[in-house]
């Protein structure tokens, strides 16, 4: 009788074993506004880390991810996707992406990141307590520290023109920073809208002979377009600065900003906190405190721009 207990109990063991050891992997979905560098590699920062913190994809964890393609309406169906799949956790990447998800998913946690304000926005209550289903990272850049940069590099400047898209409230957000930055430094700022990609030429266009130097926020509509702002900038020799350093790779001339590599790194410790069991409600917004110059020499040479030994000295990273 004993022996057979025994063996019950060894049987028994191996049974739960076996269930826990195939457990079902969690599934993600990632759900991102459009597709370019500073996105894309929040994602892969946030994949590669999860990765680092012990879910190994396919085994332990898998990601559906979906891109709007620049359309919110699109958005909104990925977030319908996600809730009838019953994913345990989103990742929702840019501010309009961010809002469908939040619109449609009440009961699963949503990890955010790319998005500039998430109070304005309507996604959290407040960034020290969001009090809703929604965490995780802001990429609220120095826009000040921005237009400082740009009168450092041009101090001749006084008229900046600025490429936004009004309906992205990220954007509108950042654009009012500017604005009294803009007062406080001197400058008058003037403003281009694009509504989607295809208007960023025209807009850029615009403000040829009206401005002494371009400014682009971290706007998913421009960015995804944004060659269309470096060829305005550039036949027109117009120093252009960005909000971030994957649009100064592409041809701007400098940036103060984030590495949004690091900030899905970062949003990724944050699912953890999540995934063992803390509510969203309670996990503070995080923001990411290292800056950093990026410059880039060609583009200053196509611009007819020469950059200040001072701003050299302080760059990360300087591009040729």
């Amino acid at each position: 009788m004993l022996r057979r207990a025994s063996l019950l109990l060894v049987v028994l063991t191996l049974f739960v074993f076996s269930v826990v050891a195939h457990a079902a992997p969690i599934k993600v979905g990632i759900t991102q506004i459009v597709e370019h560098p500073s996105l894309d590699q929040a994602r892969q920062g946030f994949i590669d880390r999860m990765t680092e913190l012990g879910y190994v994809e396919g085994v332990d964890i898998v990601y559906d991810i979906q891109s709007a393609q620049g359309d919110p309406g699109t958005a909104q169906t990925i977030a319908r996707k996600f809730q009838s799949d019953g994913v345990d956790l989103v990742l929702a990447i840019a501010t309009p992406t961010a809002q469908a998800a939040a619109h449609v998913i009440k009961d699963t946690p949503i990890l955010i990141t790319a998005v500039t304000d998430p109070v304005a926005a309507e996604l959290v209550e407040s960034i020290e307590r969001p009090g809703t289903n929604v965490t995780g990272t802001s990429d609220l850049t120095p826009v000040r520290a921005q237009l400082e940069l740009l009168k450092e590099i041009v101090p001749s400047a006084t008229r900046v023109g600025v490429v936004y898209n009004s309906g992205e409230v990220n954007s509108v957000v950042q654009v009012e920073i500017a604005r009294q930055a803009a007062a406080e430094l001197g400058l008058t700022l003037v403003e281009a809208t694009a509504a989607n990609s295809s208007e960023v030429l025209q807009a850029a266009q615009s403000l040829q002979g009206r401005v002494d130097a371009i400014y682009v926020p971290t706007d998913n509509t421009v960015v995804s377009a944004f060659e269309s702002v470096v060829l305005v900038a550039e036949r027109a020799k117009l120093p252009l600065i960005a909000g971030e350093a994957d649009s100064v790779a592409k041809g701007a001339l400098a940036t103060i900003g984030i590495d949004y590599y690091l900030l899905g790194r970062q949003t990724a410790d944050i699912a953890l906190r999540v995934l063992q069991g803390e509510d969203p409600a309670e996990i503070s917004i995080e923001y990411q405190e290292e800056q950093n110059v990026v410059v880039n020499l060609g583009a200053a040479q196509r611009m007819n721009v020469t950059i200040p030994d001072s701003v050299l000295a302080k760059a990360s990273q300087i591009l040729e």
